[in-house]
């Protein structure tokens, strides 16, 4: 079986390009398909210890339970997208929350 050929990434050529994202999905589903120029990663500069983010909060691990053909889509599903089904499970969890947020009116003009 041969390996499907991926696209080629979509270069980035200005900061003002990236949009603001509604969620890490949906910024983790821009950068699966885009790529920052050279030039860009070039005018970069580190930042100092005081400017990074906060640590994300730590997870707690969940038991939850699939019979033995979910389970075996979800790792397909996950092993075309070049990451763990555990991963993707998060992720499809996240973004229903979010939608099912938005529809109910929960979510302010942020998105978070």
């Amino acid at each position: 079986m041969r390996a499907k050929r991926q696209p080629p990434l979509t270069t980035v050529h200005r900061l003002e390009d990236i949009p603001q994202f509604a969620s890490e999905a949906e910024e983790h589903a821009f950068w699966a398909t885009h790529e920052l120029d050279e030039a860009l990663w070039d005018q970069a500069e580190p930042f100092g210890p005081d400017e990074l983010p906060p640590p994300r909060s730590a997870t707690k691990p969940v038991a939850i339970r699939f019979d033995e053909h979910t389970l075996a889509r979800l790792k397909r599903l996950a092993h075309k997208r070049h990451k763990g089904y555990q991963t993707l499970l998060k992720e499809f969890v996240i973004e229903r929350l979010y939608e099912e947020e938005k529809r109910e009116g929960r979510l302010g003009t942020s998105g978070r």
